[in-house]
């Protein structure tokens, strides 16, 4: 087991580059099953995740191909029609094949999710969009089993607890595209990755409109083909990056970086006092050298400010002097990274689904230890800026979503050692 080591207190500068979108890329790997013919997606990420999500296609029978961020995916013929517990319980986006399988092959055994231990996350929506296009579900032993001799469009409102959920909205809507009659997803998550999603499935032939809404409508047809595809860039590694370069008071370009897709996250940075240009290819960031101010967070479905950079601002706030408080709306038990902080020297006090930051002058390295993949970015961006060494332990939460970010920091300049524990 890996542990990721670093020697704080280096000014982050240069120019690095944003990956392929873990989040937009998952429910487009669970999307081939939909069609017989050969599909090619490129600008993949390297990741844990991407590569537990081929192992389960090829369980199911589908030949696979992963070289130099591309995939080639080659369905042969399905053999199973059952995603197991080994290898789905180790994340959630895998649950995305269940509606794929139904479409497409009227019966799933899928076992219920793992991933991140970050609140309570039930997949209740998905069931109950599947159940309104017609499937007969039933959850035993672990598992959903679902059959539909022909699944039916319907008027489907997905919205939740705590708002729309976007891989439920990948689920349903895969499902939707070859099912008969016009189907209506209302409350639908408006994530640029479920926008991905939608254009992946346009170009297979799947009809879809109003994705990016909160209104979707897809009118089934008989089949679809295979595409070849480019993924979106990763927001959140974006955010992230953006995040290293303030943080450390750097002056880094981080090409491929999409400012539409980060406006709440580019306006608060611009609050705290963080000076950041769009250019061509990306977004420039500089590090002010006056005081950082403290500032407020709370996290919402999109285009509000992300669930996945919260912990990243956490540490922001922790350095910047007076108090900030995030509220988190979207998994209100997300705050497993506050003791870290805290071991680190942080003074952060936890109260339900807010955590009072009371900002300091600098962190001091520690042994902390990575609970989930965004708590291990905003552990990565502590050790970055304290003061002393940093040992960050199970950063395999870290690889699942993050390619070679430890790579990345070191050639702007940062002091970062990957060794075994």
């Amino acid at each position: 087991m890996d542990k990721l080591v670093i020697e704080g207190g280096v000014r982050l500068v240069g120019t690095t580059e944003v990956s392929g979108s873990k989040n937009s890329l998952l429910p487009i790997l669970a999307a081939t099953l939909l069609t017989k013919d050969k599909c090619v997606i490129r600008n993949a990420p390297d990741l844990r995740d991407t590569l537990s999500m081929l192992r389960i296609l090829r369980f199911l029978g589908l030949n696979t191909d992963f070289k130099e961020n591309i995939i080639t995916i080659r369905p042969n013929g399905l053999e199973k029609y059952e995603a197991p517990y080994k290898l789905v319980s180790t994340m959630r986006a895998s649950f995305c094949v269940l509606g794929p399988l139904l479409a497409r092959y009227k019966k799933a055994k899928v076992s219920l999710p793992g991933g991140c231990i970050i609140g309570v996350r039930p997949v209740d929506l998905h069931l109950k969009g599947l159940s309104k296009l017609g499937a007969r579900l039933q959850i035993k032993e672990g598992y959903v089993f679902a059959e539909a001799k022909r699944l039916q469009g319907d008027h489907i409102y997905l919205g939740g607890p705590f708002g729309s959920s976007v891989l439920a909205t990948g689920n349903v809507m895969m499902a939707s595209t070859l099912a008969r009659g016009t189907t209506v997803i209302e409350s639908a998550a408006c994530e640029p990755e479920v926008v991905d999603l939608a254009r992946f499935l346009i170009k297979m032939g799947a009809k879809i409109k109003g994705e990016g809404s909160p209104t979707i409508e897809i009118q089934g047809v008989k089949e679809l083909h295979g595409v070849d595809y480019e993924i979106i860039p990763d927001r959140i590694e974006a955010a992230t990056l953006i995040m290293a370069a303030a943080v450390t008071r750097g002056e880094v370009l981080v090409k491929r970086a999409r400012a539409e897709h980060l406006t709440a996250v580019l306006e608060k940075l611009k609050d705290v006092g963080v000076t950041l240009k769009n250019v061509k290819d990306g977004i420039f960031v500089k590090g002010t050298q006056k005081k950082f101010k403290p500032f407020d967070v709370v996290t919402l479905p999109y285009p509000g400010f992300p669930t996945d950079a919260q912990a990243q601002f956490m540490t922001l706030m922790s350095i910047t002097e007076g108090i900030s408080v995030i509220t988190e709306k979207i998994y209100p038990d997300r705050f497993m990274h506050v003791a870290e902080l805290n071991r680190m020297g942080a003074q952060i006090k936890r109260e339900g689904p807010y955590a009072v930051v009371h900002g300091i002058k600098f962190l001091s390295g520690a042994p902390v230890m990575a609970s989930d993949l965004r708590a291990s970015a905003g552990l990565v961006l502590a050790g970055l800026v304290a003061r002393g060494k940093t040992e960050i332990s199970r950063i395999y939460h870290l690889d699942r979503g993050y390619e070679q970010l430890d790579a990345k920091l070191k050639k702007l300049g940062a002091r970062i050692e990957r060794v075994k524990e």
